[in-house]
């Protein structure tokens, strides 16, 4: 009763107080893997209610940048909603080599914790990798926790990091059983409004459904032909990446909930999820401000299986444009005028090398694996019994610490040297263009300018490796010879929208050079709150109404 009576009191006293300066709910929109120009190139084909009403009546930044490496969906989400980088956050990549460890590690991962809403799915899981409070953390901090935060994706880190430390709860999708699930280090057991939703069976509904595209395909001019022949199939080995597809034939039976994935339906679950979110949890039904996070996975998986200039990239696109439609006219049903939106997206994406080769650009592709065992084979000629390379992933070099352990003059091995001899390997490569050693690093500056400080930006002291290289542009590092991938610190990675709609947020566009750290701070000024406690980002003051 006493616990009660406080609640009563604060909203009582403090309600009235911020009442009309806040808005009732924050929806935080991330696209996983949309570059800027997909605004410019989709535009015609865009319905008046989704990117074309958050552009009109919001305030887009046409030229908002990421300013490190690498560029993934793990450090994309952390920098968003934390206003700093990796060097800042510690989200150094999707996964990577922990030194301590001997091993590589998932962003979100933590072995103290087991997933719940599906026996043995992916539910190891927290965000206690994240170093710094997020924009969310912060939010629940300033009114006592009474605030509500909740973030939802298809992909488990893409929920979790932008809820942050504090939130009351994280869901992503489970592609063992088509559900969405969640981790003991939020909760006992699923919410009853969850239960609800999987038992609706969406996953099941969709595998019997055809993709075949929203408008007549030969409308699709501002993308190449549908067969191509360095385009992945979505369909499995030995089949042509062509229209339609048939969900329920795109992959073995104990993988079919992986074909909702990476298909459109992908966005329509997780939009559906959002609107049961919002009225579940109750989000945004007082004046104390909640916040939802929503990252759309589906286009990443699409992007990296076709390519940006793909039909069914665009298609994806043009189904997301109603998607988001959608949410804004629920969003307005329910809450008027008191909810703030943005849009932004993780990183961007590379052309398929084989696109760029075609149209006489430069381009092509390294493999890691590879790079690492001739590596190793290299330095063997130099010091046949010494083991010196631990790991090459994230286009990082980790050395075998131990190897350099002792007097120089008694091991042979001195460390500049070493890393003087993988620099010379790594530059003989054809499409690494930089390399820079941790050495290097230490006499760095945070602001400096170029790929240099990219690299420093993006580089954790503690969980980064010795040696970074820097490919060339249009060079990208995959195992595969179709598709594309990201991670550069190249425009076609780095330039991402963003697009601030509604409550507390003026009308406009703007071409200046902004960072994607300034979105958690800009969030923070809405909010009327204290910044994330590593950000490094200042708020977009012609974003913000005064």
């Amino acid at each position: 009763m006493k616990y009660i009576a406080i609640i009563i009191l604060f909203l009582i006293f403090y309600c009235p107080s911020f009442a009309q300066d806040r808005p009732r709910i924050v929806v935080g929109i991330v696209v996983d893997q949309m570059r800027m120009e997909y605004l410019y190139r989709f535009e015609k084909k865009f319905s008046d209610g989704g990117f074309k009403r958050l552009i009109n009546d919001g305030f887009l930044l046409k030229n908002m940048n990421y300013n490190y490496v690498p560029t993934y969906t793990g450090p994309g989400h952390a920098s968003i909603y934390t206003g700093s980088t990796p060097s800042i956050h510690g989200i150094i990549g999707n996964s990577w080599y922990d030194k301590k460890l001997g091993k590589n590690v998932n962003c979100v991962e933590d072995g103290k914790f087991k997933a719940i809403g599906n026996d043995g799915a992916n539910g190891d899981v927290s965000p206690m990798r994240l170093l710094p409070t997020t924009v969310t953390d912060e939010l629940k901090l300033s009114f006592q926790r009474h605030s509500k935060v909740v973030g939802i994706s298809m992909k488990d880190r893409a929920a979790v990091l932008p809820a942050g430390h504090l939130a009351d709860g994280a869901y992503w999708y489970d592609q063992s059983s088509g559900k969405f699930i969640t981790s003991t280090f939020y909760k006992s057991e699923p919410p009853s409004w969850l239960n609800k939703f999987n038992d609706r069976k969406l996953a099941e509904n969709f595998l019997t459904k055809e993709w075949s595209t929203l408008l007549p395909i030969n409308q699709y001019v501002e993308s190449t032909a549908d067969d191509k022949p360095y385009e992945s199939s979505l369909k499995g080995k030995g089949t042509k990446p062509v229209f339609p597809y048939r969900l329920k034939d795109m992959g073995a039976e104990n993988q079919k909930y992986n074909s909702v994935l990476s298909t459109p339906f992908g966005n329509e679950m997780l939009l559906e999820l959002a609107k049961v979110t919002i009225e579940g949890e109750g989000l945004g039904e007082d004046d104390i401000p909640d916040f939802l996070s929503v990252s759309f996975s589906s286009p990443d998986i699409v992007g990296h299986a076709m390519g940006p200039r793909s039909i069914e990239l665009e298609d994806v696109y043009l189904r997301l444009d109603q998607n988001v439609a959608e949410l804004l006219k629920f969003l307005d049903n329910k809450f008027g005028d008191r909810y703030s939106v943005f849009l932004t997206a993780d990183h961007g994406v590379a052309d398929v090398p084989d696109y760029s080769l075609e149209n006489n650009i430069p381009a092509g592709i390294i493999s890691e694996p590879e790079i690492e065992a001739n590596l190793k084979q290299y330095l063997k000629e130099y010091y046949p019994d010494k083991s010196i390379i631990d790991k090459v992933i994230n286009n990082q070099i980790y050395l075998n610490h131990d190897a350099f352990v002792g007097d120089p003059r008694k091991t042979g091995l001195e460390l500049i040297v070493v890393s003087e001899l993988i620099s010379k390997y790594l530059l003989a490569v054809d499409g690494i263009g930089n390399v820079v050693s941790q050495a290097t690093l230490r006499n760095a500056d945070y602001g400096v300018l170029g790929w240099k400080g990219d690299v420093y930006r993006g580089y954790n002291w503690k969980r980064s490796g010795d040696i970074a290289f820097i490919l060339e542009p249009q060079w990208i590092e995959s195992s595969y010879h179709t598709g594309t991938t990201h991670g550069s610190g190249y425009r076609y990675d780095t330039n991402v929208p963003a697009i601030f709609f509604g409550f507390g947020f003026n009308k406009g566009s703007s071409v200046a050079h902004h960072l994607i750290t300034d979105i958690a701070p800009t969030i923070s000024v809405l909010l009327k709150i204290n910044f994330p406690s590593g950000c490094t980002g200042q708020p977009l003051s012609e974003v913000l109404k005064n």
